[in-house]
């Protein structure tokens, strides 16, 4: 977990703490937000309000970019239905991508040979695992094995697999498991015990732990894609909810959790806002601008 940072660390100026914009301009160039548990509801849309308040941010001055855990074919939609034509962090970091030209800037993938391997040293701590996995590129098709429990309220199109072969026929940006009878955050424990010197190991939310490249993070795609657009961490306000949100809190000059967050993210937050259901983001953008 990141260390608590310093005032001087998280300093934004004066008019940035008091929550105003001086002169009318928003006191952040750059709002990142998860999508999950986040800018989306519980029922995966994004409310009129806070449509309306990353607008007038956006027209006083900031840009808005999503970073999110999802990979570019589960963003896509969402982005479609924002108008949304910036650059986006995907796949916990691994991909920047340009939906106003609707293609891949950067893309991380996975060693299959050492993805391989840190299951088996996984299995052998804590038995048999369901996977699926996340293939690479603007049309990778995420697969998912048997077993492994898919949320009951998601849309999101996936591919069934038997065959193991099929896991590893084509580059990955990262795998999901599950466990029979361990909990989240105990399978990320063992996992991250059993091969942390191998592969990166987080947890992302409900029914979502990931093994995603060593080093990768949100925090990583979100510099690179902070770089093109000329800012830099302290221009930067970041939202979310889970775990794999810490490095972004650490990069970023404020972190603001939802009120629906996980309690590894509140106990390193700047500020603690509404939950997603309850337009969190809004609430805080609308302070913001005045």
């Amino acid at each position: 977990m990141p260390a608590p940072r310093t005032d001087a660390e998280t300093d934004a100026g004066p008019d940035a703490e008091a929550g105003t914009a001086p002169d009318g301009a928003f006191p952040y160039r750059l709002v990142a937000t998860d999508l999950d548990g986040t800018l989306l509801r519980g029922d995966d849309t994004i409310s009129p309000r806070t449509r309306e308040a990353l607008k007038a941010a956006c027209a006083r001055g900031a840009a808005h970019i999503v970073v999110t855990g999802r990979a570019v074919p589960w963003t896509r939609h969402v982005l479609e239905d924002l108008g949304y034509e910036g650059l986006a962090v995907c796949g916990q970091g691994a991909q920047v991508y340009d939906a106003g030209e609707r293609r891949l800037l950067t893309s991380m993938t996975l060693d299959r040979q050492l993805a391989g391997l840190a299951l088996a040293k996984i299995e052998a701590e804590v038995g048999p695992l369901m996977l699926a996995a996340s293939r690479d590129g603007v049309d990778g098709e995420v697969l998912v094995g048997p077993g492994y429990r898919v949320h009951e309220a998601s849309t999101l199109p996936s591919l069934p697999y038997t065959d193991p072969a099929e896991l590893w026929a084509e580059p990955l940006n990262k795998l999901y498991i599950q466990h029979p009878t361990l909990g989240d955050d105990d399978l990320a424990t063992a996992a991250r015990s059993a091969v942390g010197d191998l592969v990166g190991v987080i947890m992302a939310g409900e029914g979502v732990v990931e093994l995603l490249p060593l080093g990768l993070s949100k925090a990583k795609g979100l510099a690179l894609a902070a770089r093109r657009l000329g800012v830099t961490a302290a221009d930067t306000i970041a939202f979310g909810d889970m775990p794999n949100d810490l490095p972004m809190f650490a990069w970023a000059a404020h972190g603001v959790a939802m009120a629906n967050a996980h309690p590894e993210l509140l106990a390193v937050a700047d500020e603690v806002t509404s939950s997603n259901d309850e337009d969190g983001i809004a609430e805080v953008l609308e302070r913001m601008l005045g």
